[in-house]
């Protein structure tokens, strides 16, 4: 049975390093994943969080554009492609569509849409489309997502998501963890 998934794109499909490179360069800065406990990136440099905002607003088509995969995204989102609907649904702002749809062509990774909302809030988005299930990383998308729209969200584990999370908001590691339960949770809908 054909489901419509909603999958966000930075840090879930890309890899939840990507903007780490950028952040050392920019900033003399020598951190890593496991520094990064919580998605606000301004407590890890010493500016302003309007200073960061310019900085990230000048340099988020450079790092989107360059952003690596998440290991094993490409090999899940292309067998899903060809059984699902995939909506990826990302709080880029909506002028970086076409560099969006570059990168996914760039990967050869299929899309059905790409919604780019300019904002972390992705219920909206999420309601609209009408998506069965919602694939993210960061915390409180998964569990608004989960308890407004009442479907499975898988969370993408990293450092910086770590708060307790309801019953259907499922922590994975990896692609294939999120692939194995996907299969198990399909197996309800035959």
């Amino acid at each position: 049975m054909k489901k419509r998934f909603g999958i966000d794109i930075d840090g879930t499909v890309t890899c939840p390093t990507s903007m780490i490179p950028f952040l050392n360069k920019a900033f003399n800065l020598n951190i890593t994943l496991k520094d990064i406990l919580q998605y606000d990136l301004t407590p890890l440099v010493d500016i302003s969080a309007e200073e960061f905002a310019d900085w990230f607003k000048k340099s988020e088509p450079v790092i989107y554009a360059e952003s690596p995969l998440a290991q094993g995204a490409k090999d899940i989102l292309n067998q899903w492609e060809n059984q699902h609907e995939l909506f990826f649904i990302s709080a880029r702002p909506a002028h970086l569509l076409d560099l969006t749809k570059e990168w996914f062509l760039k990967h050869s990774i299929g899309f059905d849409y790409i919604d780019l909302l300019g904002s972390h809030n992705k219920l909206k988005a999420a309601k609209e489309h009408q998506v069965d299930i919602f694939f993210e990383d960061k915390h409180d998308n998964a569990v608004m997502i989960h308890e407004e729209c009442k479907i499975p969200v898988v969370l993408f584990d990293t450092p910086y998501n770590q708060d307790p999370i309801p019953k259907g908001v499922i922590r994975v590691n990896d692609w294939q963890e999120a692939d194995q339960w996907v299969k198990n949770w399909l197996k309800g809908w035959d």
